[in-house]
């Protein structure tokens, strides 16, 4: 496996920019976003639905469909190559084999007429050369790696013979049949009851500790960002509003979105009661509001947020958030 830069990263996304161009106008889904992942470290991307969480890593991936999605700017350095600047054949030289992705649902990702053989062994073919002989073995250890049960004789069905969660887990099987370096997975688990969301998030955390390969984590789930990650972004209308070291983020958050995600969390100790949630709804990403595009949902905006972008403010040398008020927001939870 390839070292990372001089400066442990193995990816550095620096200004990512990615808009759809629709009939209401252009959607920055992604405006501007930075963000590094270290070698062995598993980064967490947060945020409601629109937030931008899955087009920051299909950029990654250079999966945005064109058209209408285009990346318009930015750099994604992956041991120092711009991505973004691959040909179609560097591009899909990497994919699969250094840099994979477990798609959110297994049974639109995995080919219906195809065999879930074939399907795994294509990958080994194509990127390392495996006979077919070779590529079936290794097909078979993978599924058995990913706790698939009788897995010789399990090979050669297609994905509806197998539950959500079995095919969740051939997904996975088929994502690390390279010993990829960076792993995103794009929420995992939404599809799965909670028994089975648990055996897939543990296998991602012992396959990982396996193969020290680093892991990009989206999901809506803030206690699995908290037992699973180092490192949290949290997104909103297509920014980075809060990016912090995982423990740091929930025990001192230094925006009111954050704070207001953390508090919609239900409590299992707290005396019963109505749930918390923010109100109103998320902006349309093709008409932003002037100013703070949470200014309109946020209990803690003033004049200024509805007529001044917010400045990034550097809280700690590790921990930033997008807010007028930030290091006040910052100080507030200090105190409790």
């Amino acid at each position: 496996m390839m070292s990372g830069n001089s400066n442990g990263n193995v990816i550095t996304v620096k200004d990512l920019r990615t808009y759809f161009e629709t009939e209401d106008g252009t959607v920055k889904a992604v405006d501007g976003i930075s963000f590094e992942v270290k070698q062995g470290e598993t980064l967490g991307i947060v945020g409601e639905s629109g937030s931008g969480k899955s087009v920051a890593n299909l950029s990654l991936m250079r999966l945005i469909p064109n058209p209408p999605g285009k990346i318009v700017s930015g750099s994604v350095l992956f041991h120092g190559r711009d991505i973004l600047k691959l040909s179609a054949r560097e591009i899909r030289e990497l994919r699969g084999k250094r840099l994979a992705m477990i798609f959110q649902d297994p049974m639109t990702s995995l080919n219906p007429f195809m065999r879930v053989s074939r399907q795994l062994m294509e990958v080994t073919q194509l990127h390392l050369g495996h006979t077919k002989e070779q590529a079936r073995a290794h097909a078979i250890k993978m599924l058995e790696q990913v706790g698939i049960p009788d897995a010789a004789d399990r090979i050669d069905s297609y994905p509806h013979e197998f539950s959500g969660g079995m095919r969740q887990r051939v997904m996975i099987a088929m994502a690390l049949s390279c010993q990829p370096e960076l792993l995103i997975a794009d929420e995992p688990t939404t599809a799965l009851d909670v028994t089975i969301q648990a055996q897939i998030l543990e296998l991602i955390k012992h396959l990982k500790a396996e193969t020290g390969a680093s892991v990009v984590l989206i999901t809506h789930d803030l206690g699995v960002v908290a037992g699973m990650t180092d490192h949290v972004i949290v997104m909103y209308a297509g920014k980075i509003f809060e990016q912090a070291p995982t423990a740091e983020l929930f025990q001192q958050p230094g925006n009111p979105y954050t704070r207001g995600l953390l508090r919609s969390v239900p409590d299992p100790m707290a005396e019963h009661g109505k749930l918390y949630q923010i109100p109103g709804q998320p902006p349309d990403l093709a008409r932003l509001p002037p100013g703070c595009p949470f200014a309109p949902r946020c209990e803690r905006a003033e004049e200024i947020c509805t007529r001044e972008f917010p400045p990034f403010v550097e809280l700690t040398r590790d921990h930033h958030s997008l807010c007028h008020f930030a290091a006040e927001v910052y100080a507030e939870t200090a105190n409790g």
